[in-house]
């Protein structure tokens, strides 16, 4: 505590762990606190003994559930793309030492009360009972544009400039109807709303094709990965990375006030009658409350149960997204589920999650349609918890805040806000690899 650093970060979630290991791997003196003596914070991983004192106040589950230890249940649980920015960062940091991954059996999306597979490709389009036959011949002819559009290739735009063109108005112009457009826009791009049909096309595209490179990476059955023992491995791993590079790490490090100078800027931080000084402070909402503001609510539901969810080709790790207009919403409803293929939990036990952006204070009526899907479950937790952004300026006073989670179960807002901190925190952009690259990496992440 008596040494200076080029950044303090406050809080081991899974967002600051990776940028505690980004910095240091860029040669910055980063010393890393927390006022729990865990790591993870809201994005950890809970044994069973811990779930039951979270949400039952005892510590004493039922015996049939099996061995509390057996359970590795994500606070904060979300698939990773297989070929996204977060995948790049594994490999970039060589991470994946500490990690292994395995494919994600199914991926899924809701509609007109039923659960169908997404199809990705042109060929699934054609067999998928989502659609009519005429339905299925335009969207055919839609997937393959997306399919074959490259950026840098006006060729192949067919004159559409989709920097200038609305996603309503390329799907417009292939004709497709409310249903196609709904599964298109939040199942396969991922889109949290509608508000993405008045904004350029070019976004939707790309998350369009990344769905569909992650799904031929493993030609699975969807296009997801999720490390073995839950996400709460991927925080413990960063702050490895970080350790190894020359990070320092204090747990269970109480009151961390950060101080300011007379300028506004940040200066330090205060634990214990100590002080660290540093020119920088990387930190989840919860250490500088007045410099955010609350942008929602989260509410979930935990299950456990003996089976996997019905309708699923029994699978047993699963996304399955419910579009807000099918549910008569203004946001999507998630649900996630994974299992002992993940050493989640014991043999013949899964875990899933149904979470939604709470519209009301009835958040189990919310999350109903979700829960429903499920069958029969042993177990079931509630919970909502508060979303906040920063309001601050960090070129004013070098505090750099991430947002809290949403109810999204894929990484990618996730990770979008980790590479923007990244640039404002050191001014450079985020280094890519190329995707015959990430091809092969990201076949060394999964454990056969």
């Amino acid at each position: 505590m008596d040494e200076e650093y080029d950044v303090i970060v406050l809080g081991t979630g899974l967002k600051e762990c990776i940028l505690s290991g980004l910095l240091s791997v860029d040669g910055l003196k980063v010393l890393h606190m927390d006022r729990n003596d865990y790591y993870g914070g809201e994005s950890t991983s809970l044994n069973l003994v811990q779930l039951w004192k979270r949400f039952r106040g005892s510590d004493k589950p039922p015996t049939q559930l099996g061995s509390s230890r057996d359970y590795n249940v994500d606070m904060i649980p979300k698939f990773i793309m297989a070929n996204d920015a977060l995948v790049r960062v594994l490999i970039h940091t060589d991470v994946t030492k500490y990690l292994y991954f395995k494919a994600v059996d199914g991926s899924f999306v809701y509609n007109k009360g039923k659960v169908h597979k997404v199809p990705a490709t042109d060929m699934e389009a054609l067999k998928s009972p989502l659609m009519g036959i005429f339905e299925k011949r335009r969207v055919r002819k839609f997937i393959i544009y997306v399919q074959d559009y490259k950026e840098s290739d006006p060729k192949t735009h067919e004159g559409l400039d989709l920097t200038r063109v609305t996603a309503r108005e390329l799907i417009t112009k292939y004709g497709l109807d409310d249903n196609t457009v709904d599964f298109i826009g939040h199942a396969l791009a991922l889109h949290r709303d509608d508000r993405y049909l008045d904004k350029p096309a070019l976004d939707t595209v790309k998350r369009m094709k990344l769905y569909a490179e992650s799904l031929a990476r493993f030609q699975g059955g969807s296009p997801y990965i999720y490390p073995l023992y839950g996400l709460g491995e991927l925080p413990q791993a960063f702050a490895r990375l970080s350790a190894v590079y020359g990070g320092t790490y204090m747990l269970n490090k109480p009151e961390c006030k950060v101080e300011f100078d007379e300028e506004g800027k940040v200066c330090g931080v205060t634990s214990e009658g100590e002080t660290a000084k540093c020119k920088k402070v990387v930190c989840d909402p919860s250490y500088l409350t007045n410099k955010v503001r609350k942008v929602g609510k989260v509410a979930r539901a935990i299950a456990i149960m003996s089976h996997p969810i019905p309708n699923t080709n029994d699978s047993h790790s699963v996304q399955i997204i419910l579009p807000q207009k099918q549910l008569g919403r203004k946001s999507d409803l998630y649900l996630f589920c994974c299992s002992y293929s993940h050493n989640v939990s014991p043999k013949g036990k899964f875990i899933a999650f149904v979470s939604t952006e709470a519209e009301t204070d009835n958040q189990e009526s919310e999350l109903k349609p979700g829960i429903d899907l499920l069958g029969q479950v042993d177990e079931i937790f509630f919970e909502a918890y508060d979303r906040f952004e920063p309001v601050n300026e960090p070129s004013l006073d070098n505090c750099f805040i991430s947002t809290s989670y949403d109810a999204t179960t894929h990484f990618e807002s996730t990770v979008d806000d980790v590479l923007n901190m990244y640039t404002l925190i050191t001014g450079k952009i985020w280094f890519h690899f190329g995707p015959c690259c990430i091809f092969w990496q990201t076949l060394n992440l999964l454990k056969s």
